[in-house]
């Protein structure tokens, strides 16, 4: 219910704001679990892509979103919440393979799971190699993964920004990538391979400039 009241008053408004360009939304399954995998440029992305999508997509943001007090603390749970957004524990000792718990969960409910390969955003603005977590999520639930190209959502919000700024944003859902051929090679070498795959993927939407290195993660990262 959240969600869909949510949807219903922001996306007419970011539509009518932004008139964003959304291409191939027909490759977004109808049903079933799937990972919708992206590049990552801005806080906004989040929020982008379930905009864009034709059904929910879900995505895991830090727990502080929903322990906030007063009516500052409730505006912003309710606003997380509605959008589909699910609370993990980012401080835990065990958080990133919670936080696969959890997406793996979700996955297996049937939904759209979001993630971001590169594991952080992009300060640059090149792509750059990908963590075998969503391979691993998409061997473990046996779902496809459709590659997200974002383009120009770095200029709604850059890294630092208080307020977001009016910027034209393309979203491009690609092709579904399957599964099915990695079934019995060793699973690290699935895993890799199948990440480099949706990240080549990924890179032809978006047009980045690829980078084979991971992207450092900041000490203290801001946002989602």
């Amino acid at each position: 219910m959240f969600y869909s009241l949510g949807r219903s008053a922001l996306y007419p408004l970011t539509h009518a704001l932004y008139r964003p360009t959304i291409e191939g939304k027909e490759n977004i399954p109808k049903e079933g679990g799937v990972i919708v995998a992206s590049n990552h440029l801005s806080f906004i992305d989040s929020f982008a892509i379930p905009l864009a999508s034709p059904r929910q997509v879900r995505f895991l943001a830090k727990d502080e979103y929903w322990t906030g007090k007063g009516v500052g603390g409730f505006l912003r749970k309710g606003f997380f919440t509605a959008v589909g957004m699910v609370p993990v524990d980012r401080h835990s000792p065990t958080a990133a393979q919670e936080s696969l718990d959890t997406a793996l969960e979700l996955l297996r409910d049937g939904d759209a799971f979001g993630i971001y390969p590169e594991g952080t955003r992009s300060r640059d603005g090149r792509l750059y190699r990908g963590r075998t977590g969503v391979a691993w999520l998409a061997l473990t639930a046996q779902v496809p993964v459709v590659p997200v190209g974002l383009i120009g959502t770095e200029d709604i919000q850059p890294v630092g920004a208080r307020f977001p700024k009016l910027a034209k944003v393309t979203v491009r859902f690609g092709a579904p990538i399957g599964v099915e051929e990695y079934a019995g090679m060793p699973a690290g070498k699935a895993r890799r391979l199948l990440t480099d795959r949706v990240m080549a993927a990924i890179a032809e939407l978006s047009g980045q400039e690829r980078v084979d290195a991971y992207n450092e993660v900041p000490v203290a990262e801001p946002g989602v």
